[in-house]
């Protein structure tokens, strides 16, 4: 036999260590050579640790920048790269191909049928065209939709591998304490703490096998919660995609949000309400193009704001989820529109920008006069503390579901915004998961 083939995966600190752990951990015909990261700041320059990647690595691996693709590929002697991340346009996943093939290697993305694990209890997928769509207010409603018939639900969410990676093989949250305890960032927070606020335990980490079966034994049903636009972890009996209608076009046109229409039972085209004219129509049409058989739902974000009155006539600063508005793509959130409904004068934070924050419009430009909730780090969370400071707001909007009120100081009023989804036309969230459930047995 000749030598393992030589393996980097590219990744951003999930999908990256997912695929390690189900398809090369423990093949010896591999040997994985390292993982690279983008789109999540500081994850470069650590190791996926030995008590995660097995005994055939012993010292782990190692996780280096994107940015210096090229040379690992050349200097490491690499055979294969492996496109392990989502949330790209096709013409972006092109640009990845083409730079793989230039150093030499081969290039690969891996499919369901060796990626998905095989769960015991029946399960609903969650899915989206791209981050930003909406896909948190769909997730919510099937888990009211499912509690409220007796059934027990256990939502996983796509891994955020940001933390101690050793520590975070299997986790569970249902208190704030859990939060708290986990030492969270703030984008792991947002994701979580909403099913928390609604009573319901949600699960994630690093080995999905095990998280997989820690779910298995508190619900009834698996809610696969994804996140960016990326495939399920777990192979659904019913899968849902949430489209943006503020975005017409990218459900024929991302990775890997067009393959997840592709495979849609039914199709939720959001944010009706805030759509240019026609966007609705040429997304039902390409919907169809690309999978007739899917049931088509048309939706509204309903803002929900807690003081509406409290923002007319202030001058507001408004905090966005920061995945939404930086390699999600879009401009806003729900704060923004919030804040534009009830009155607000909203002030552009870029001018008082500080360290990341700016680094973040940068990188970012179609960013609208929004502050992204970075919090990676405690650096970048000391930077939006100031950013905030600096701004001459009277009131601060948070869009975000994350609770960050402990970094707003001065004195300045915070409102907490979210968007609830509301079925204009076609198949109600109800109907949805009637289908789900009689597919799976349940019915």
């Amino acid at each position: 036999m000749g030598h393992p083939v030589k393996v980097l995966i590219m990744g951003a600190g999930g999908r990256d260590f997912h695929n390690f752990n189900v398809v090369f951990r423990s093949d010896p015909d591999y040997r994985v050579m390292a993982f690279t990261a983008t789109q999540i700041p500081g994850i470069a320059g650590r190791r996926y640790p030995p008590e995660l990647s097995g005994p055939l690595y012993p010292e782990g691996i190692p996780i280096l920048p994107e940015d210096d693709l090229r040379r690992i590929v050349e200097d490491g002697g690499i055979d294969l790269v492996v496109l392990s991340y989502s949330d790209l346009t096709n013409a972006e996943l092109g640009d990845r191909v083409n730079r793989v093939i230039a150093s030499g290697a081969s290039f690969m993305v891996l499919g369901p049928k060796d990626t998905m694990l095989v769960p015991s209890r029946p399960t609903i997928a969650v899915t989206a065209v791209k981050t930003g769509a909406g896909k948190s207010t769909a997730s919510r409603a099937i888990a009211r939709e499912l509690r409220s018939r007796g059934i027990r639900v256990a939502p996983i969410r796509h891994p955020m591998a940001y933390g101690d990676l050793s520590r975070m093989a299997v986790q569970r949250f249902a208190t704030a304490g859990d939060l708290e305890r986990a030492g969270l960032t703030i984008e792991e927070r947002e994701e979580y703490e909403q099913y928390v606020r609604m009573g319901i335990p949600v699960f994630a980490g690093v080995d999905y096998a095990r998280v997989m079966a820690a779910a298995e034994l508190e619900g009834d049903v698996i809610m696969w919660d994804g996140g960016n636009n990326d495939l399920p972890f777990i192979r659904p009996n019913y899968m849902i995609t949430v489209a943006d209608a503020m975005r017409p076009g990218l459900e024929a046109s991302a990775f890997p949000g067009e393959a997840n229409v592709i495979d849609a039972d039914a199709v939720v085209i959001n944010k009706a309400d805030q759509a240019p004219p026609g966007a609705v129509d040429a997304i039902s049409e390409n919907v169809r193009r690309l999978n007739p058989g899917a049931r088509i739902t048309v939706a509204e974000s309903a803002v929900v704001v807690e003081e509406p009155d409290a923002l007319r006539g202030r001058n507001a600063i408004v905090v966005e989820d920061a995945p939404t508005v930086t390699h999600g793509g879009a401009p806003y959130g729900a704060g923004y529109v919030a804040a534009v409904k009830y009155g607000a004068t909203v002030i552009d934070p870029r001018p008082y920008a500080r360290g990341s924050i700016a680094d973040a419009y940068r990188r970012y430009p179609q960013m609208g006069p929004v502050l992204p909730s970075m919090g990676y780090s405690e650096d970048q969370r000391r930077d939006l503390a100031e950013t905030l400071r600096a701004a001459p707001a009277d009131v601060v909007v948070l869009g975000t579901p994350a609770d960050i009120s402990a970094l707003v100081e001065g004195g300045k009023r915070v409102i907490r915004v979210g968007y609830e989804l509301k079925v204009i036309d076609g198949p109600t969230i109800g109907e949805l998961v009637e289908e789900f459930l009689k597919r799976s047995g349940l019915g």
